[in-house]
């Protein structure tokens, strides 16, 4: 899958990447576990924390063009060192935060902002730029690997310090170990020979913003990508709590989380593989359609720990697998120029779905008791995305030996 990839810069590159995006994607897949001693210790209620980890959630997507802007203009390392360190920051202040604005302060921006930046605009809008065309796919299914050995690290890692040590340790822990991967920064920032040859700019930045926003296609994939983030972040934020709905230990959330996590790591890199044989917009169509499937199968199924850790594996194999299809698309479409800047405002589609994903969550345990509806909600975004994704206009992949 690598042959293209024989230049040891290159294995740097994609790996130094993924090794980031472990800690960023790790930090913030893993706050649902929080909720529940954050509301115990400071008494705002889920609604309230639910906010604050959702405008987390939005800004988080709302720093990925702007991240991606600077990178694509002035390189990655300055955007990535200051994602880990103000990831570090909120991380640290949090446990300081005793009311609804401080969490937002913590977790909603400076840990939100901190992760985005260091986070897929960013580190494969930089990779894309410095790699072959035929091995771009499986570097960004290696990166967002990456992301999900993240959340199988430090999900139960979390868990487990939050219960030997209290959760505030644990959050203090998670700074620590932000700050951990600096150095990695220095590997991104070095200058790569050899860079593949960049297309004539005969638009710059704004234009190309212009006409990326007026593609049909790109306005499709958008919005199958915001269904992909109202997914993963009620997920996310409110799994731990359905677990408890159902009568099951807090350690049956924080498996099922980096169950999640492992089974994406497979997900990521046969998506990569995929992105290189099939056209993304296929890969999607059947990514998004099986997610619908599986919540109709766990709505229907006994609430044991077998159903949770069958259900995070189903679920996890396309969990942020979609990222590769959804990069390539934009690249198919618009060149790697820029793609920090544009493939981070589709992040931004996907984080506003976060938003409501995340939100609506918490206000539908407060009125009705469960999360029926989000369930329903979720499933009908799901098989809307899958054909959304169908008219995108994608050209055929070249066949076996013709020069791309």
């Amino acid at each position: 899958m690598f042959r293209t990839l024989n230049q040891p810069a290159l294995w740097a590159i994609t790996l130094s990447a993924a090794a980031i995006l472990m800690v960023t994607m790790g930090a913030r897949q893993s706050l649902g576990l929080f909720l529940s001693p954050l509301n115990t210790t400071t008494g705002l209620g889920v609604t309230a924390i639910s906010l604050a980890m959702a405008i987390g959630q939005f800004t988080w997507g709302a720093i990925q063009p702007l991240a991606g802007a600077v990178a694509d203009r002035y390189g990655p390392g300055r955007v990535l060192l200051g994602g880990l360190l103000l990831l570090a920051v909120g991380s640290a202040m949090t446990p300081l935060m005793s009311s609804t604005v401080g969490l937002i302060v913590s977790l909603g921006l400076f840990s939100a902002i901190g992760s985005g930046a260091g986070s897929f605009s960013v580190l494969i809008g930089a990779a894309s730029q410095r790699l072959p065309l035929a091995a771009r796919g499986a570097a960004s299914g290696v990166i967002n690997a990456g992301g999900s050995f993240g959340q199988f690290v430090f999900a139960p890692l979390l868990q487990a310090l939050i219960q030997a040590f209290g959760w505030m340790a644990a959050m203090w822990s998670l700074a620590v170990m932000t700050l951990a991967a600096t150095p990695l920064v220095r590997v991104l920032s070095k200058p790569v020979e050899h860079l593949p040859p960049r297309a004539a700019d005969e638009a710059g930045l704004w234009q190309s913003v212009q006409n990326a926003v007026g593609d049909r296609s790109y306005q499709l994939l958008n919005l199958g990508f915001f269904s992909c983030g109202f997914h993963i972040a009620f997920l996310v934020t409110h799994l731990p709590g359905e677990v408890a709905l159902c009568g099951l230990p807090s350690a049956v959330a924080s498996w099922a989380l980096a169950i999640i996590g492992l089974s994406n790591i497979f997900g990521s890199l046969y998506a990569g593989a995929c992105v290189a044989r099939y056209r993304s917009k296929y890969v999607l169509f059947w990514m998004y359609g099986s997610r619908a499937l599986m919540i109709a199968l766990y709505l229907v199924a006994p609430k044991t720990d077998l159903t949770f850790y069958v259900f995070a594996a189903g679920l996890g194999f396309t969990w942020l697998a979609t990222v590769p299809p959804t990069a390539a698309i934009v690249g198919k479409l618009f060149g790697v120029r820029y793609l920090g800047t544009l493939f981070g405002m589709t992040l931004l589609s996907h984080q506003i779905g976060g938003f409501f994903g995340a939100y609506l969550g918490g206000i539908a345990l407060s009125r009705f008791g469960d999360y029926g509806w989000m369930w329903y909600a979720d499933m009908a975004f799901a098989a809307a995305a899958a054909l959304l994704n169908l008219p995108i206009r994608e050209a055929a992949l070249p066949q076996a030996g013709t020069a791309s």
